[in-house]
């Protein structure tokens, strides 16, 4: 039973690392094109309007980049890890600024005060903690299927892995 957590962990932190190297490379290609990606056990999910073979060679080149040690394109600076680091400690700060103080000026300056800094710190430790949630070494990943996505408005590829 642990195995099998340990291995869904790594697969998925494996796949992250794929998404966000692959976004990397389409963002060089389509430097304007607004796109998001999602990652789980299976593979992951590119959100945007992108052709089905730009976003299959984009896959593959990411892979390839990943395998030849070019670990860096596995950190990508709008995870959605950096929002929830964000999150995290916005929150916090605000909830331990505001302290107990009855006057909402000195709840709200005591909030800002620490507020501040933590939005300054987020950016570096969100980028830190993607280390733990992606994982760059993927020799072992072999792309599966790469598919569109119909879904109404939106427009999808889903990536899936053996």
């Amino acid at each position: 039973m642990l195995t099998t957590v340990r291995n869904l962990i790594r697969r998925t932190r494996q796949h992250h690392a794929i998404e966000h190297a692959t976004l990397h490379v389409l963002a060089a290609r389509f430097p304007h094109r607004r796109m998001a990606g999602y990652s789980d056990p299976g593979g992951f999910t590119i959100f945007g309007d992108l052709p089905l073979e730009t976003v299959r060679r984009g896959v593959s080149d990411a892979l390839l980049q990943l395998q030849s040690g070019q670990a860096e394109l596995a950190i990508h600076p709008n995870c959605g890890t950096n929002l929830a680091v964000t999150a995290l400690l916005a929150t916090t700060a605000a909830i331990v600024g505001g302290g107990r103080s009855r006057d909402p000026l000195a709840r709200f300056a005591g909030g800002l005060a620490l507020v501040m800094p933590a939005l300054v710190v987020a950016q570096p430790l969100g980028l830190r903690v993607q280390r733990y949630t992606t994982l760059a070494a993927v020799s072992d990943c072999w792309i599966k299927d790469i598919r569109p996505l119909s879904g109404g408005f939106v427009k999808a590829v889903r990536v899936e892995f053996a």
